[in-house]
């Protein structure tokens, strides 16, 4: 689509927003009803189009993108209309008789722009977000999960309503000619430098941004600890999508006399889970392009590789990697890795973990493997991060009940459950005061007796 296509598109979905067509509840419902028929009717196309872009296999498929977004319309559906009704709140004295509610009303026209690495899940995710609540959107595919992206631009407008729900496909030009359009709300799933894209575009017109982002979550890991299930869940969490997850363990903070024992049980589990030839495990995914193959193929050049270390640019391969006390300058510890190389920090004490970590950017996510009740409670105390798993990693992205989202760098605003649909939505306050009575003392003129009792009422 060019500028005027865009700009026309931007319009023309203002306007029928604001003709209600979005507003009933029973719309909002059956848009909803739609979405997840579109999911329950084409299923084998979600899993052949993530294997295509990420090879990915259908129980990572299902269980992280398709299932997550099936469960997640019917979680909206359930408490959809309690989230969408009025909230009453109490009224002051000084402002009786009154009565104050709170009323959720949608933001209007917005803008979701979803991430490629999860490319189903981080798009139609927030999608969810926006239809409970009432809005019109515009939803822009990554470019980078071609095959992904295809299929939305064509499976979306067979099942829900073209005048309210539109995708377009494109790259940076695309998403720039959006940018310069007034939205209502702009929700981005992406890195920290379109982020600050974004949100300059956004600033031109005043539109808020929830903007979920990255960076390097730390995973501390104790002594005291469950050291199978640790390694097992470390293992998974780290590896699962080749290490493309937003909320994936970015780098390991555990103790010297520990770590190789840490080192060689997580490299049992990595055998266990993939097997000896990781090349030819179809459990085992791809990166997304050769482009980033070569970055994260880049980050291991003179660096002390514990396990693994093999990759393959053209085939998109890069082998489960450990990488013991690399160099804090380095781009390994600099960037946000985003693929399946885990580095491994060692310090002398568990509690060196704590200034390591507050030392660096707040993190999307942070993990505490351990026993020691005392240290875990120090370290929730003491660290920021957008959200927080203990003995355990990604699993509270399970829960709807718990807001998803960063805080300073990883990100801007949350979204999951009820959170999806605050994110979205506009809480009107509404006060209604009676006119049977209307004491005087508020006027002028102004005596002592007034001032005197407006001080004992307020």
């Amino acid at each position: 689509m060019d500028s005027v296509e865009i700009a026309t598109l931007v319009s023309t979905m203002r306007e029928n927003f604001e003709s209600g067509l979005t507003r009933p509840l029973e719309k909002r419902a059956n848009q909803l009803k739609q979405l997840k028929r579109m999911f329950t009717e084409n299923e084998s196309k979600f899993y052949l189009a993530l294997e295509k872009d990420l090879g990915k296999s259908e129980y990572e498929a299902f269980s992280t993108e398709f299932g997550f977004c099936v469960s997640e319309i019917d979680h909206s559906l359930k408490h959809m209309e309690k989230w969408a009704s009025a909230e009453r709140v109490s009224s002051p004295l000084f402002t009786q008789p009154a009565s104050s509610y709170r009323v959720p009303q949608p933001l209007g026209t917005v803008l979701i722009i979803g991430a490629w690495n999860y490319p189903i899940l981080l798009t139609i995710s927030p999608l969810i977000a926006a239809m409970s609540a009432g809005n019109v959107a515009i939803i822009k595919p990554s470019e980078l999960a071609v095959e992904c992206s295809k299929l939305l631009a064509d499976l979306l407008p067979q099942y829900l309503d073209k005048k309210t729900y539109s995708v377009v496909e494109g790259a940076v030009d695309e998403t720039t000619e959006l940018l310069k359009c007034k939205f209502d709300h702009i929700f981005y799933t992406g890195g920290e430098a379109v982020g600050k894209i974004v949100m300059r575009a956004a600033a031109e017109h005043l539109t808020p941004v929830t903007l979920e982002l990255g960076g390097k979550s730390p995973c501390i890991v104790d002594s005291k600890v469950s050291l199978d299930t640790a390694a097992a869940r470390i293992a998974w969490s780290k590896w699962m999508n080749a290490g493309q997850t937003c909320v994936a363990p970015d780098y390991i903070v555990v103790e010297e006399a520990f770590a190789d024992t840490l080192i060689k049980a997580i490299i049992r589990k990595i055998d266990d889970f993939y097997g000896a030839n990781i090349r030819t495990n179809k459990d085992y995914g791809r990166i997304v392009n050769k482009r980033h193959s070569a970055r994260l193929a880049s980050y291991l050049a003179n660096q002390n590789i514990a396990f693994g270390g093999e990759y393959d640019e053209n085939e998109r391969f890069i082998a489960p990697t450990i990488v013991k006390n690399p160099d804090p300058a380095s781009d390994l510890m600099q960037n946000e890795i985003f693929g399946p190389i885990l580095p491994v920090i060692t310090v002398e004490k568990i509690s060196d973990a704590i200034p390591l970590v507050n030392s660096r950017a707040h993190p999307l996510a942070l993990y505490l493997y351990t026993k020691d009740s005392d240290f875990e409670k120090e370290v929730v105390a003491s660290t920021t991060a957008g959200n927080m798993c203990i003995n355990d990693g990604i699993m509270f992205m399970a829960n709807p009940n718990l807001p998803f989202g960063g805080v300073g760098n990883s990100g801007i605003g949350s979204y999951h459950g009820k959170a999806g649909f605050d994110t979205f939505t506009h809480y009107k306050s509404v006060m209604k005061r009676a006119t049977f009575i209307d004491p005087s003392i508020r006027y002028p003129p102004y005596t002592d007796f007034k001032l005197k009792m407006t001080r004992k009422l307020l």
